[in-house]
């Protein structure tokens, strides 16, 4: 029988007690207003894991151990085809340009793979054009795209999910989806570099100013946990684009995971995060948070179908209790500081 490692320190999530509010989904739908020239987006990839561990959740779905959590989605790509975000381009990464960021998650698939709706709800957008909302925009970066309005919402607002770039397009406006209904196939159209599935939450709005790290909002796979971290310096300012390094302590498997840079990225109203690695197997891990020359490590455990959460302060080394929003905070935060701070 193998010992388990002692762990310093561990953090652990409170009691199931799950909520969220129920939203009409004759609600209406709210069209971007952005012009073509107010941004140009990227969403590029590298091909398909060539194997992979991921096992369908038996968690039903939605999950949440937590009352602050809200899986409340299932992968659109079956696990036929079980892609893992691209640690390079994970949520909130930054490519070519200071001012391109990932609003997504890219989720490698082979062209033709189907995509399936991650919940229930009302198709409001089928077609090009969804960046600009402009269906007649043809060089919009989304290429094909689809957004679902869900039937339930969360903390008084809704919820959207867009699926981006595919070849084909199976669905209509107005049209009613159920979880795992099919949505379209992968492809390669907008601004890409391979075949993947470019997939968005939304909350509150159905734009591009509006997302949240979709890695918060997916039922984890079966046994596997997911690390939020809040990295910072120590003047209390975000650390922006800065690696962190992860190792499961028993097989020695590393990660290297890529804070938000700053702009057009939204933290959780509670996490208030930068930075989120899913699908990690449920075990004790080891974090380095290199700062001002010095390896800063220490030991953690990730647990199934659970957010394990950490904090790094620069000088002030590691904590492990989630902050405390104000009163007068809201869904809203943004990542930027000059945006509200998070």
């Amino acid at each position: 029988m193998t010992s388990t490692p002692s762990l310093t320190p561990v953090f652990l999530l409170a009691q199931p007690s799950p909520s969220s509010a129920a939203l009409s989904p004759d609600a209406p739908s709210i069209a971007p207003t952005l012009t073509p020239e107010a941004l140009q987006l990227f969403f590029p990839t590298d091909g398909p894991s060539a194997s992979t561990e991921h096992r369908p959740p038996l968690y039903p779905i939605p999950w949440a151990i937590s009352p602050h959590d809200h899986f409340f989605f299932s992968r659109p790509i079956s696990a036929d085809y079980p892609g893992e975000p691209i640690w390079d381009f994970r949520y909130g990464g930054v490519y070519f340009r200071p001012d391109e960021v990932h609003t997504g998650i890219d989720i490698p698939a082979p062209i033709g793979t189907p995509v399936l709706a991650a919940g229930p709800g009302t198709v409001v957008w089928a077609g090009e054009g969804l960046f600009t909302g402009d269906p007649k925009f043809q060089e919009d970066p989304y290429g094909n795209a689809v957004a679902i309005r869900h039937d339930f919402g969360y903390a008084g607002q809704l919820l959207y999910t867009v699926y981006a770039h595919m070849s084909e397009i199976d669905v209509i406006a107005g049209q009613w989806l159920n979880t795992g209904d099919l949505v379209g196939k992968v492809g390669t159209t907008g601004f890409t570099t391979g075949p993947h599935l470019h997939f968005e939450v939304r909350l509150g709005k159905n734009d591009f100013f509006s997302t949240r790290n979709p890695e918060l909002w997916l039922v984890p796979a079966q046994g596997w946990g997911v690390l939020v971290g809040r990295v910072y310096g120590w003047a209390n300012l975000p650390l922006y684009s800065y690696k962190v390094y992860l190792r499961n302590v028993t097989t020695d498997k590393k990660w290297t995971v890529i804070t938000y840079g700053p702009g057009t990225v939204n933290s959780d109203d509670y996490y208030q995060e930068n930075m989120v690695l899913s699908d990690l197997p449920a075990g004790v891990y080891e974090i380095d948070c290199q700062y001002a020359g010095i390896d800063n490590k220490v030991k953690l455990q990730i647990l199934p179908g659970q957010v394990t959460y950490f904090s790094f302060k620069g000088f002030h080394g590691f904590s492990f209790t989630p902050p405390t929003p104000l009163p007068d905070e809201t869904a809203t935060r943004n990542c930027n500081p000059s945006g509200g701070g998070c």
